[in-house]
């Protein structure tokens, strides 16, 4: 089982869109071997490893931003086939 984490500011608002669209975006390919975690990222910053891809729709830190796949396409719609074709790749779908 692969393991997503999706995080935003403070883990509530963002987030859940952003879990929303991955989720529909999962079942409509048959992507059942993926497990979606959400949280904030000021909770997940030193465990960003224990999972095998990361999106988030806030800025995050330079250190992880090599890591983490930016989210925003899946509030705006802009660049959302590249965020799915990087999260497809990072979860090796």
């Amino acid at each position: 089982m692969k393991k997503l984490l999706i995080v935003c500011g403070a883990g509530h608002a963002t987030s859940t869109i952003a879990v929303s669209k991955v989720d529909e975006w999962l079942n409509n390919n048959s992507y059942n071997d993926v497990k979606i975690f959400q949280s904030k990222l000021a909770d997940e910053l030193n465990k960003i490893d224990d999972y095998d891809a990361v999106i988030s729709t806030t800025i995050v830190p330079d250190h992880i931003k090599s890591k983490v796949i930016n989210g925003l396409p899946l509030l705006t719609g802009l660049g959302i086939d590249q965020l799915y074709a990087d999260l497809k790749e990072r979860l090796g779908l």
